[in-house]
């Protein structure tokens, strides 16, 4: 779920919310507070069920229902006639909530977006940067750490990796936009700088934000050593890479970050 599609079901259910809590307090004359309750218990009943059916994630999930409850809370606790109805602790669990909820929706902006916008005015721009930056070279087993023949054989791909010293330079001809092709170029050496031919040059592009958007290319080689693909990225924001060049047993893993902007209307 993208950040707009986010916003755009948490003020779908807010809007319930209030005009139900209206119509219990206005038409049917229920109090306050039994509104509220009323509300919260309706969002237990109908949400829980629709979520756990049609799961979004349990970030998404708990977003949600966090929201959905806080503002269940928060029109009953100011339907109180009494000054006692104000007292500083319902109002400070309330704020916490909404400031987890906010923090949890910025993040998945950037998550979304990338750093743009009022994120990329108020952040100072890091020195050197580039599009896509190297991460620590290297075959990693995501669950190297539960198997000692896994870590082992990590450790030992690892070091063949650094005694074979292939240099790899890579990046985009163009900063990329969501939904427009731009070229992606490889150049890989040996440790004399001379041009590797006849590889094999492929990866995966990987969301942050959404395994369900992961995607793998593979990279022709236009000259010596020089392998080029046009790829497409779906969707602005954030993503990770790994990059993998095989040229016989030699097996090389790169990876790697890079940002995708917005493509322009």
């Amino acid at each position: 779920m993208s950040a707009i599609e986010l916003i755009a079901s948490i003020g779908l259910g807010v809007g319930t919310e209030l005009a139900l809590y209206l119509l219990l307090t206005r038409i049917i004359r229920l109090s306050g507070k039994s509104a509220a309750m009323i509300v919260a218990l309706l969002i237990l009943l109908i949400y829980m069920p629709w979520g756990l059916i049609n799961w979004p994630g349990a970030d998404i999930f708990a977003v949600h229902l966090a929201i959905f409850l806080t503002l269940a809370y928060g029109l009953g606790m100011l339907s109180g006639k009494s000054e006692k109805s104000w007292h500083w602790a319902p109002a400070l669990i309330v704020s916490f909530f909404v400031g987890v909820v906010v923090i949890n929706i910025v993040f998945l902006t950037v998550a979304e977006q990338g750093i743009q916008g009022f994120f990329r005015e108020i952040l100072p721009t890091p020195r050197n940067a580039q599009i896509a930056d190297s991460a620590f070279p290297g075959v990693v087993s995501h669950d190297f750490q539960e198997k000692e023949a896994l870590y082992n054989a990590y450790l030992a791909e690892v070091e063949e990796q650094k005694n074979r010293g292939w240099q790899v330079d890579k990046g985009w001809r163009n900063q990329p936009q969501a939904g427009l092709p731009t070229e992606l170029i490889v150049q890989v050496r040996d440790r004399f700088g001379r041009p590797i031919s006849g590889a094999k040059v492929e990866g995966t592009f990987l969301r942050t934000s959404s395994s369900r958007d992961d995607f793998t290319f593979t990279l022709s080689e236009e000259a010596t050593g020089d392998y080029r693909g046009d790829i497409t990225m779906p969707l602005a924001g954030l993503w990770r890479m790994v990059l993998n060049i095989e040229r016989g047993a030699d097996r090389h893993e790169i990876r790697a970050t890079t940002s995708v902007i917005a493509n322009a209307p």
